[in-house]
């Protein structure tokens, strides 16, 4: 019986395995059980914290755990030394906690905060979250730029050919 490498996950399968492997079927649970102690705690505080702004839906996907109302609000991703985590605003802010600033939509700004432990979810990061949460509500897109009817210029007349002399 032959073994293939899964392409996402690079675990080794066999014939039987692959018909029924899901790699990308996974649950908080899973994503979160080698977490250290204190990315544990720092963990169950950004839940509890989102969990306290309202009805939502919390899912696990791929490699992230996703926080969403109509859409995602923010995702955690949990890695080997760290917490990463992503919200979406409406406008850029400014902070040194917040990593990386990208826009993700033309309403929605994405920041990318780094957490290391339990005391770093507090102000102002839980504002940016709550903010994050109540946008939906608030964001409304841009008006569409409406393209001005250009104006051709005038045919030019052919000017008559020139004769040679000769």
């Amino acid at each position: 019986m032959a073994k293939k490498k899964c392409y996402h996950c690079t675990e080794w399968l066999d014939d039987d395995e692959r018909k029924t492997h899901n790699c990308w079927t996974t649950t908080e649970e899973k994503l979160t059980e080698g977490l250290s102690e204190d990315l544990r705690e720092a963990w169950l505080r950004i839940r509890e914290t989102a969990l306290s702004f309202g009805e939502q839906r919390v899912y696990a996907s791929h490699k992230s755990i996703m926080f969403a109302r109509k859409a995602c609000y923010f995702f955690v991703r949990p890695q080997a030394k760290r917490l990463e985590v992503c919200f979406f605003l409406g406008k850029p802010v400014k902070n040194a906690m917040i990593k990386k600033v990208y826009p993700s939509s033309k309403v929605k700004t994405a920041h990318m905060v780094h957490i290391g432990h339990r005391d770093e979810v507090e102000r102002p990061f839980t504002e940016w979250l709550r903010q994050a949460y109540e946008l939906p509500e608030t964001a409304k897109a841009a008006p569409k730029k409406t393209k001005k009817a250009v104006r051709k210029p005038p045919a030019l007349k052919s000017r008559p050919k020139r004769r040679s002399l000769s």
